[in-house]
């Protein structure tokens, strides 16, 4: 049977790769930025990358160079190699792993994890960093779902950690800004049509792109639809009409009693 995603995904607003803010100390996806969405009461969206020797570090590019003071790929480097390397904009704190993130998160708000394609080109995944997720996630009792723009990742998901809530990072998919993949690739996959194979119990859609009729037929079906990635007020009341939930960065999301 499917997980289904917690209740707390829908009502929590999540802070994108954290709430981060650079002129404050607080890099994407750092431990400071988590500090900071957990104490606005925000629910957490986290990037996994897999580090040389097999671990889950919780960091968004597949290169050092734009966020970190080091250069290369991050799988070149060892867990305890990157966890030295600080952060750009920090405050020294290096990368963290998804170990670290869960003993801070503790449960207390949602944590949406999202699990960077490993493979190149959306292919069929080796299944390393699924599996250093769910064994990082043992244990885990907060609400936590994982999720990735990779749908053979989404698939494995279902095997290493069937018991926790999984979904598909969706797109419009315009070729243009994803020069990485080639157009039948993009074609495929603008269509959404692994859902039901991967095992998907929901959807994080880009939010310009959210009145497309494919995903609306899914919410219409009861499936939630997230979003990303929310960026003013104004586009939070824009996406809202089409989506459950919204992943924001650069403002404040408005919270609810």
């Amino acid at each position: 049977m499917t997980p289904s995603l917690p209740a707390a995904f829908l009502t929590v607003p999540l802070a994108h790769r954290a709430l981060h803010d650079v002129a404050d100390g607080r890099p994407e996806n750092s431990l400071a930025a988590i500090r900071a969405a957990l104490a606005a009461g925000y629910g957490i969206e986290i990037d996994l990358q897999l580090s040389q020797d097999g671990c889950a570090m919780v960091f968004h590019d597949y290169h050092l160079d734009r966020l970190a003071e080091g250069t290369g790929p991050v799988r070149a480097r060892t867990r305890e190699e990157l966890r030295a390397i600080p952060l750009k904009g920090g405050d020294g704190e290096g990368i963290p792993d998804l170990t670290e993130v869960l003993e801070l998160v503790d449960g207390q708000v949602p944590l949406l994890i999202e699990l960077k394609d490993q493979q190149g080109e959306m292919g069929v995944t080796d299944g390393a960093l699924e599996r250093a997720t769910a064994e990082a996630l043992k244990g885990y009792s907060g609400p936590v779902a994982l999720m990735s723009f990779n749908p053979n990742s989404v698939a494995e998901l279902a095997q290493q950690a069937p018991e926790i809530a999984r979904g598909i990072t969706t797109s419009a998919y315009d070729p243009s800004e994803w020069a990485e993949l080639p157009k039948a690739v993009c074609d495929d996959l603008r269509g959404i049509p692994d859902f039901e194979r991967s095992g998907s119990s929901f959807i994080s859609h880009e939010a310009g792109d959210l009145a497309r009729p494919r995903v609306q037929a899914l919410r219409s079906a009861g499936v939630p639809v997230l979003c990303w990635t929310i960026r003013s007020a104004a586009e939070e009341a824009a996406a809202r009409a089409f989506a459950d939930n919204v992943t924001f960065e650069r403002y404040l999301s408005p919270l609810t009693s």
